[in-house]
């Protein structure tokens, strides 16, 4: 049978028995961790075992975990990064080798707890206009250095056995507004957004998942990207992406409904999983029986993200950490 089309979180450090019933019965593709489900090295890796055991295989387990701004691992159970921006203005020319072994060094943190996805890399440009809540997170406004430290931030975490997650598909940049809270629109015209936003997720258009963005193309289509099959058509054809989509969490204010109602809505615009964070069980429900279990396309979409992932290399942690010192002239850590 296919997974159900879902992305859950958990309310607590452990499952409760209503939640674990839940989870077997509704089968998400996968799991998302919030600072809220962080406490203990032991007490996470037996909640990971947890969320596994309730849908009764190797789940995929997320984090956003990119440094920075956002970064659910605080010290002691990981490294307090420095935002990305200012990462790659230390490092300059550089900046590629340094994301590498960044992000090398956050998959092994995620793997010792046992968390084997990132929402990462994040390849929106910055704009004049950016809104603060993404600046510093992003790596640049050039399409084609913001693309190469993209690939490199997956590869140093693939290598480190962690999925990445592209994001915010097709580009989040040009946003005045945060989308948690509002609706942004963006006014660049289609030949625009195609020669800049779009043109690092056409890079990288072969990673194995990603995050949709919800905000409005005003020059394509009226609807929300998540919710827009023409943004979805245009993300899959002419970005040419050829995994597994996942929506941003569809509880955001950007996007205005109910829960199951965005959620069909999602689907039906050609996104694969619904990402639904910070709920109730009764709206996690909700969500599950509105999304229902994958397509035949979605699941093949699925099976092959999983297939990504890796056991990971050998890692000197000290010459990692040392080497990395070094490219960033002894500021590492925020």
């Amino acid at each position: 049978m296919n997974f159900g089309a879902t992305i859950l979180d958990a309310e607590g450090l452990r499952l409760s028995r209503d939640e674990a019933a839940f989870f077997h019965e509704a089968d998400p593709f996968g799991f998302i961790l919030f600072a809220r489900n962080l406490d203990r090295p032991d007490q996470i890796r037996a909640l990971c075992g947890d969320m596994r055991d309730a849908v009764g295989r190797e789940a995929p387990i997320t984090i956003d975990q990119e440094g920075g701004r956002v970064q659910r691992l605080r010290p002691t159970l990981g490294r307090s990064w420095l935002p990305p921006l200012e990462h790659v203005t230390r490092t300059g020319d550089r900046a590629e080798r340094a994301m590498y072994l960044r992000y090398r060094l956050i998959a092994h943190e995620l793997r010792a707890l046992g968390i084997d996805s990132n929402c990462a890399p994040m390849v929106d440009l910055v704009h004049s206009q950016t809104h603060a809540f993404l600046k510093n997170r992003c790596y640049g406004s050039d399409p084609q250095q913001v693309a190469l430290l993209g690939r490199a931030v997956a590869q140093g975490l693939l290598d480190g056995g962690v999925l990445p997650v592209l994001k915010h598909v097709p580009g989040h940049g040009r946003a005045t507004a945060d989308s948690h809270f509002d609706l942004p629109h963006v006014t660049a015209d289609a030949e625009q957004l195609n020669a800049s936003d779009f043109a690092p997720f056409r890079v990288l258009n072969d990673l194995p998942m990603g995050m949709t963005a919800h905000l409005v193309y005003d020059a394509i289509d009226p609807e929300p990207a998540t919710i827009s099959a023409p943004m979805m058509r245009l993300i899959r054809e002419q970005i040419g992406f050829g995994g597994l989509i996942m929506t941003d969490d569809i509880s955001m204010k950007a996007l205005s409904g109910t829960l199951p109602d965005l959620s069909r809505a999602a689907l039906r615009a050609g996104c694969d999983v619904i990402l639904h964070c910070n709920g109730t069980l009764d709206e996690r429900r909700q969500v599950a029986d509105a999304a229902g279990r994958m397509g035949d396309t979605a699941q093949a979409r699925a099976v092959a993200a999983l297939a990504a992932r890796r056991t990971p290399d050998d890692l000197d942690i000290s010459a990692c950490e040392a080497d990395l010192s070094r490219l960033m002239g002894g500021t590492v850590y925020g």
